[in-house]
């Protein structure tokens, strides 16, 4: 049947169309369940028989054109047991019955009813559900139970008031559909006597519905129990019921159509949550659908209702996210599924172009702002660590004491404060890298079809534009990939360096002088770090501004010009220094191949901003470094300090052993006889001693407190012992990123990515991608050689080879295939080595006459490869 019930019309228009409402009913079941009169002759009539059977959507469209059409209407035949009773009235206050005789063709005079057709029940509890279902299961005809359905799933107040975990209200309240003055008195007088209406998710229930170990236990603890007057168990367990029978989900799909405009012009136009916070039990119900994903959902319903959910003001989203979050990963799961398929379908189902853009699709965009209220509950459904920040209190970066361009121009800078926060985010009070482990993988949220139809060159500029007509989902970076969060970072860093030199030109016009649009390092090879340090502590201090400049090194005594290679040389050559376990800045572990800060190092802390800067400049120039780190120091870098699990990558002996300590089954204090006294060596080997606690020498370690005792070793060797290395290494980083999406878009994970690459080298990806000039291609005889030769090295000749060609031994972020390798000829067959442009991953490569020499000539290049020359 259809319904639109609309809250926004005066009483007079609605009762008219009340009436046409109930003609058009009758229209639709003429159609589907016919007269009930076997020698109907009226062709529009399922009765008539010759009349050809139509699905239910196709029945509804019928019955409108047929209400038009002013057609005839049959009288339901008395051989139709209860046949008056499928014409339901869709009032919620029990709307009188309406006759109409137009023109002699009709007559609509309704017979009494001959059983209950449940037309006064305008909300639903478990038990009324399972109550109709039985009766109808007695005459196996599910008509009335569909009609209740599509009357109180259609419509929010009746959806508001059911399936309530509260004691039952009179049936004059339950008429008037209480306003929420009402319902707080009720509420009162509830829990007075004991019964709560507040709904408190437990982690049992998250068991029983089939979701696995859950967090939810610890969650609630933190967060507090979400209250919300549903009885969410109990909808499952209807929906459970219902959904397996076909004509009844369609009366949910039906509903779901009609209920969904009203909504959002609820939620757009009446604030209806601010006046009533049961007004979130819609989305509630709706979402425990779990064929929400299903074909059917796809074209109108779900879009339509994802258009409505996203209208929901900031605190009931937030309220969602915090009650999603103590559902479990099965439902967390489900939820993310529903709105992935619907992205994929709408992005498959469609041509997106930079004509057509993605971002102007309305329902991949309320699709994409639901996902991140589930992307946030399962943030809060995880391991979550919100206290051990990073303190805030390093000194404020010194900012260039000239004007910059847009305050030449009267303008304010953009973003003076680094980048943005997500506001639901900020409602939460957590950010993502607070979570050690969601309840499912952050991977599930990239939609890899999105990404590919993504132009992200607009999409960046709707981020930095920040108008409400436009939509960029940068703004919800989970769905993205690192490539595709990469390019926009990218895109950002370019205009940044664009600004610079603008700024630069407009200096020089008006002051005069001639300044340099660009970062210039001139170094000598034999004395790289100082002169990179010097050079960079000069410009941090007079104009840090400048470390946003393009870099542009050039070697003293070399002719190459730094179109980007030089630059990849430079910082191979400045980490391979710093990194020297003979200088020691860092200490180097042979077991887990990763560098940590020595504490006791000699180097000054300019030496670390430097390494810290050299981090920056990598990342904002689009160059890989060879660094080994452990994660925990990128965590540190987005403001987490360091804790116990974290010695398990950084630590890994330490991190055994004190986990042996934390599960010994014995006495501690007798049997390992340890106190809160810790012993170091510094560079010499000799031994340092230094107190956990105040007077550490004399507090045994015991059973009881052998938990603080790991937690301040943990934070001693992670954070209090290299706090000052450390700090001068992040104010170096931030010197370049503080003004860059950097900790916005990408988790710590993904920072390691972007700074050190891929350590998955596919070199049949890259020869997939590989283009040719010259006269070569791929099917060349010498390119066949090539390849061939290529994939017979061993993985430190691979790293020399693309080292030699792109001036990094690491694969960009997405793998190989990105790097858009070109081998150009250079030549016919003769004894010359191949040589590269690595400013832009050209190889040039001679004809040579036989694979042998192709072999000898290609691993004698790489192995002596260094340094720059003019060709």
């Amino acid at each position: 049947a259809l319904w639109d019930r609309s809250p926004c019309l005066p009483h007079l228009i609605k009762m008219a169309r009340a009436a046409a409402k109930h003609l058009i009913e009758r229209y639709y079941h003429q159609l589907t369940e016919g007269c009930g009169n076997e020698a109907c002759t009226n062709e529009a009539c399922g009765s008539s028989p010759g009349f050809q059977r139509m699905d239910n959507n196709a029945a509804a469209i019928k019955a409108l054109e047929l209400y038009k059409n002013n057609a005839k209407l049959c009288d339901p035949h008395p051989s139709k047991k209860g046949a008056s009773s499928a014409f339901p009235e869709n009032s919620a206050k029990g709307a009188h019955n309406f006759s109409a005789c137009s023109n002699g063709k009709m007559n609509h005079k309704d017979l009494p009813p001959t059983r209950e057709d449940f037309r006064d029940l305008n909300y639903l509890t478990e038990e009324k559900v399972y109550e109709i279902l039985s009766l109808c299961s007695e005459t196996e005809d599910y008509s009335p139970l569909i009609r209740v359905i599509g009357r109180v799933f259609s419509s929010a107040e009746s959806l508001v008031q059911s399936f309530r975990k509260a004691k039952q209200h009179t049936k004059e309240e339950l008429k008037s559909l209480q306003a929420k003055d009402e319902d707080k008195d009720e509420d009162e007088k509830e829990t007075a006597s004991g019964s709560s209406t507040a709904m408190e998710v437990e982690p049992e229930a998250s068991a029983s519905s089939g979701d696995g170990p859950s967090h939810g236990e610890n969650n609630v603890q933190k967060l507090g129990p979400v209250e919300v007057s549903v009885d969410i168990d109990a909808v499952r367990r209807v929906y459970e019921r219902l959904l397996s029978n076909e004509k009844i989900e369609a009366a949910f799909l039906n509903a779901l159509v009609y209920l969904s405009p009203n909504v959002e012009c609820d939620l757009t136009y009446h604030s209806v949550y601010a006046a009533d916070p049961n007004y979130l039990n819609v989305f509630i119900i709706v979402m425990e659908n779990s064929n929400l994903h299903s074909p059917e959902y796809l074209e109108i319903a779900l879009p339509q209702f994802c258009k409505a959910m996203s209208k929901l003001p900031l605190p009931a989203l937030a309220k969602l996210a915090r009650l999603w979050s103590q559902y479990g990963a099965d439902q967390i799961r489900r939820l993310v599924e529903t709105f992935q398929q619907l992205i994929t379908y709408t992005v498959i189902s469609n041509e997106f172009s930079s004509d057509n853009l993605v971002n102007e699709d309305d329902g991949v965009v309320a699709a994409t702002k639901c996902l991140k209220i589930v992307y946030y509950a399962n943030v809060l459904g995880g391991d979550l660590d919100t206290d051990h920040n990073e303190d805030d209190d390093d000194e404020p970066i010194p900012e260039s004491s000239e004007l910059t361009l847009q305050e030449l121009l009267g303008e304010e800078r953009r973003n003076k404060k680094g980048p943005r926060v997500d506001p639901l985010e900020t409602e939460l009070g957590i950010r993502a890298s607070d979570c050690r482990k969601p309840l499912i993988t952050f991977e599930d949220f990239i939609n890899e079809p999105l990404n590919e139809v993504l132009e992200m060159d607009k999409d960046y500029t709707f981020f930095k534009v920040e108008t409400e007509s436009k939509f960029s989902f940068m703004t919800c970076p989970f769905i993205l990939n690192a490539v595709t969060k990469n390019l926009g970072l990218y895109y950002d860093n370019r205009i940044r360096m664009y600004s610079e030199r603008r700024i630069t030109a407009l200096y020089s016009l008006v002051q005069g002088q001639q300044l340099n649009p660009y970062l210039r390092l001139k170094v000598r090879r034999d004395h790289i770090i100082d002169d990179a340090l010097v050079r960079l502590e000069m410009i941090a201090m007079e104009n840090p501004a400048d470390l946003k400049k393009q870099l542009y090194v050039e070697f003293e005594g070399e002719q190459g010009v730094d179109e980007g290679g030089v630059s990849k040389e430079f910082f191979q050559l400045v980490v391979e220094e710093i990194f020297n376990p003979d200088i020691g800045m860092f200490t180097y572990d042979e077991r887990t191949k990763l560098f940590w800060f020595n504490p006791s190092s000699f180097e000054n802390e300019g030496q670390f901003t430097l390494i810290g800067i050299v981090l920056g400049l990598a990342i904002y120039n689009n160059c890989i470094l060879d660094v080994h780190f452990p994660m925990v120091v990128y965590r540190k870098l987005m403001g987490k300090k360091g804790t116990f699990r974290d010695l398990a990558d950084s630590h890994p002996v330490l991190y055994q052993s004190l986990k042996d300590l934390l599960e010994y089954e014995g006495n501690v204090e007798d049997d390992m006889m340890i106190t809160f006294q810790i012993s170091q060596t510094d560079l010499f080997g000799n031994p340092l001693m230094y107190d956990l606690k105040e007077g550490g020498d004399k507090i045994p370690v015991t059973n009881e407190n052998r938990k603080d005792f790991v937690a301040l070793y943990a934070e001693y060797m992670l954070n209090k012992s290299v706090e000052k290395q450390f700090k001068a290494f992040r104010r170096g980083f931030h010197m370049v990123t503080n003004e860059s999406p950097l900790k916005y878009l990408f988790r710590p994970e993904e920072i390691e990515l972007l700074i050190c690459g891929s350590r998955n080298l596919d070199f049949q990806a890259l020869e997939d991608s590989t283009e040719y000039d010259g006269g070569y291609n791929k099917d060349s005889r010498i390119i066949k050689d090539f390849w061939e030769t290529v994939h017979s090295f061993g993985q430190e000749q691979k790293r020399l080879f693309l080292q030699f060609t792109t001036g990094t031994d690491r694969a960009p972020v997405g793998g190989l295939g990105k790097l858009k390798m070109i081998i150009a000829k250079n030549g016919p067959d003769s004894d010359r080595l191949p040589t590269s442009h690595t400013c832009f991953n050209v190889l040039l490569l001679p004809e040579y006459s036989t694979i042998e020499k192709l072999r000898e000539r290609l691993l004698k290049a790489i192995t002596y490869a260094k340094g720059f020359g003019m060709l």
